[in-house]
């Protein structure tokens, strides 16, 4: 369980040695936990926040701004911004980054399933894209996105959402909410298209990449009131992870997944959230008055504990 920021020889690019670092910035609403990923030069943000006031339904860039003051000290320019998934419960701040740096909106080639689903849950125009195109860049399985000496790898890791990747660059993963700390264990799959089954072999391809892989997290719930912790191992989670080591069976995980989502409760910010995500980020349309407003459909998810 490492520090905030990492710099050291990761990786070589066409026989040149390069040097990565990767900065974390925690959200304490939603715990979240969004990266900088950069050279000397060039970076691109991972899983950026859009605050989200529920009281007063107000929207601001705190975090965004946070992330912004850092790529300024370090003279960076922002080549991408991705989102690993939809997320559910925090708005996308990948708006910001396009505004305020030019960097293109990313993530995964299968994001349309999802916007057909939510299209049809907020009853949003027949006429709403669901295709992708509010994003610069569709990310299929494998897409490598170069910026400054850097590179960048999609990995398809669905099970969460059938539309979820993982970024990989040198020895680092972005994991986005396939798994969490090894205190914690791994994303819940209750969510349309997601699947427990999936999602144990997509945790076991991450179990195949070599033990010193280090691990980045989108989320820390700080179990028992720990200290903030976001990155981890390959070698870690086969070990301890308490949902998922290499020791459970498909049969084992699937079982305990699956009772264990049927007694959660919906995120608190899933509806407000998700039509937001579903448009890159994008706020609604001002209606005539000149004002926004999200949609939220009344007896359609499900209840239980929280």
């Amino acid at each position: 369980m490492r520090g905030a920021l990492r710099e050291g020889l990761e990786g070589t690019t066409h026989a040149q040695c390069w040097r990565v670092k990767i900065q974390h910035f925690f959200d304490e609403a939603t715990s979240t936990v969004s990266y900088v990923v950069h050279d000397s030069t060039t970076g691109v943000v991972i899983d950026p926040v859009r605050d989200y006031d529920a009281r007063s339904g107000r929207t601001s860039w705190g975090c965004a701004e946070k992330i912004a003051a850092y790529v300024a000290r370090e003279r960076l320019a922002i080549r991408y911004a991705i989102d690993t998934h939809a997320h559910a419960d925090h708005m996308t701040g990948l708006p910001f980054f396009r505004e305020r740096f030019g960097a293109q909106s990313v993530t995964g080639a299968g994001i349309g399933s999802i916007q057909a689903t939510f299209r049809d849950l907020y009853n949003l125009p027949r006429d709403f894209p669901v295709d992708g195109r509010q994003f610069d860049v569709l990310a299929e399985p494998g897409k490598r996105l170069g910026f400054g000496s850097l590179e960048i790898e999609a990995m398809h890791t669905p099970g969460h959402t059938p539309a979820h990747d993982a970024w990989r660059i040198g020895d680092a993963l972005f994991l986005g909410d396939t798994l969490f700390m090894p205190d914690y264990g791994s994303a819940r799959c209750d969510f349309p298209g997601g699947s427990a089954a999936v999602l144990f072999d997509t945790i076991q391809r991450i179990y195949t990449l070599p033990e010193a892989t280090r691990l980045f997290v989108c989320h820390d719930y700080r179990p028992g009131g720990r200290p903030l912790a976001f990155e981890t191992t390959v070698a870690e989670q086969r070990r301890a992870n308490v949902q998922i080591s290499a020791r459970t069976t498909k049969a084992e995980f699937v079982a305990f997944r699956e009772a264990r989502d049927a007694s959660l409760g919906a995120p608190a910010l899933i509806l407000p959230s998700l039509q937001v995500n579903i448009r890159a980020g994008e706020l609604p349309e001002p209606e005539s008055n000149g004002t926004a407003y999200l949609r939220i459909p009344l007896n359609r998810l499900g209840g239980g504990k929280s």
